[in-house]
């Protein structure tokens, strides 16, 4: 499957079309990300019902800034328009298929649920 690179005019539309999306953040210069980079791109061949994309931090720094991106490589995994995952370092080949894996498995009802009740939760101790 094809990693497509993403933009600040892009990515909210990316979140919003794919059922799960996986992000990477990255930079050319950065070693970490370019020995990420096959690993990455062969997830994408093994996992055609995901989308795969990438952010360029270096050219697109108001987008890396706005997502709190802080150290790279960064992944960041959505499922239904909900961040699932968001955590900074290059995965091996087996910890992101486990992770692809665990993610594929959610109950996106009961996620949901969980957010809505620590929506409630959390509006209650405001008021």
């Amino acid at each position: 499957m094809t990693v497509r690179e993403l933009d600040a005019q892009t990515f909210s539309g990316a979140i919003e079309e794919n059922g799960t999306l996986i992000v990477d953040f990255w930079a050319p210069w950065c070693g970490p990300c370019r020995s990420f980079a096959p690993t990455f791109d062969a997830a994408s061949d093994k996992n055609p019902d995901v989308s795969f994309a990438k952010v360029n931090t270096e050219d697109q720094q108001e987008l890396a800034t706005a997502l709190r991106i802080r150290s790279i490589p960064t992944l960041m995994v959505f499922r239904e328009q909900i961040l699932l995952y968001s955590q900074a370092g290059a995965l091996s080949a087996g910890q992101l298929d486990q992770l692809l894996t665990q993610v594929k498995e959610l109950d996106m009802d009961q996620v949901r649920a969980e957010i809505a009740a620590g929506e409630t939760k959390q509006s209650s101790e405001q008021a």
